[in-house]
């Protein structure tokens, strides 16, 4: 019994915060939404709305709402009530086409806006202005209804962004529009990137954008002749690109998969020739052809000479036998005594 009764305090321990009940759900939580309260954070996640809801508990943090029919973020889309402390917004597969103008205002404290998987269609110049302090910004797979490179440029002009994601909008080339001044990190997966050309590597070279990490992994990089530059950069500039490593090619057929830094910038192939190179050679080739044909016609006139010569003599006897058979006729045909013979045959 001794030895029993020394474990019947941390059985008791043990027991205790099973008599302790769960923390209630915070002040003004709506029925359709599922909140969790600890010390530090409330977070809200909304399923299946048509409006962004208009009661929220004042102390959220976190909001998700997710699979919902929004279409559109009207202005001022959830200022019905105070969200002082509110530091992220997710958006996910909400069918969003439209955000209007000051959609995020009541959110002074905003940090992190996620749409994501959204097919946006019209972005207006004010949509973030309701957000002074957003730092980071998730388009994945949001710019794939229309072309919004103009309207996304003019609503992020007054932001000072540190992140941007653009993973899965089948993008073509860096869209510098996009990238403000102090950005400090791009995320450009899966998108159709064949490469990055110099005039875009000088432009991460400019001076608000020298600090900018890339993230490109899962784009089709062509390993031709035209990566070059590319590679040179990503070779210096490694630490700029975190999966650097992981990048792999997507074509020629024979070097898919390889890794670009296991690559050798003299062993890239050029498919139809190295481009530039290729129309000079030809200009090249051209010139060498033409000088060889004159070459060799010089040649056959300088061994002929003598037959040339005796040709020339023979055109012009025979020219100048020509124009005095001429010069005859007219003198006949010239002739008053042949002209009156001519005129009175009966006489």
């Amino acid at each position: 019994m001794a030895r029993g009764g020394r474990w019947l305090p941390w059985l008791g321990l043990a027991l205790l915060p099973l008599a302790v009940p769960p923390a209630a759900a915070p002040a003004g939580c709506p029925a359709a939404c599922y909140c969790v309260t600890t010390p530090e954070l409330a977070q809200c996640r909304y399923e299946r709305l048509e409006a962004p809801p208009r009661e929220l508990p004042p102390a959220a943090r976190n909001l998700s709402i997710a699979g919902s029919n929004l279409s559109a973020l009207p202005r001022a889309a959830f200022a019905a009530r105070p969200l002082p402390d509110l530091r992220l917004l997710r958006l996910h597969r909400d069918n969003i086409q439209v955000v209007e103008d000051m959609a995020l205002q009541g959110l002074p404290a905003l940090q992190t806006l996620d749409l994501s998987h959204n097919p946006l269609l019209s972005v207006a110049p004010g949509a973030f202005s309701g957000a002074p302090l957003l730092r980071t910004l998730q388009l994945n797979q949001a710019l794939l209804a229309a072309p919004l490179e103009e309207q996304l440029a003019l609503a992020l002009r007054n932001l000072s962004l540190r992140r941007l994601e653009l993973a899965g909008n089948a993008l073509r080339a860096l869209p510098f529009a996009l990238l403000p001044a102090g950005l400090e990190e791009l995320d450009l997966r899966n998108n159709s990137l064949r490469r990055l050309t110099p005039a875009e590597l000088r432009g991460l070279d400019a001076p608000g954008l020298r600090g900018l990490r890339l993230t490109l992994g899962a784009n089709p990089l062509s390993c031709d002749c035209a990566l070059r530059p590319f590679l040179a950069w990503l070779r210096a500039s490694a630490a700029r690109v975190p999966d650097a490593r992981g990048l792999r090619c997507g074509g020629p057929s024979a070097l898919r998969g390889t890794a670009l830094l296991r690559l050798r910038p003299d062993g890239l192939p050029c498919e139809g020739g190295e481009p530039g190179r290729l129309e000079t050679a030809s200009y090249v080739f051209f010139g060498i052809v033409l000088a060889l044909i004159g070459v060799v016609f010089l040649m056959v006139l300088y061994l002929n000479r003598r037959g040339i010569k005796r040709w020339l003599h023979n055109l012009r006897e025979a020219c100048r036998d020509q124009m005095e058979g001429y010069h005859y006729r007219y003198e006949q045909d010239a002739d008053p005594r042949r002209t009156s013979a001519v005129s009175t045959p009966g006489l």
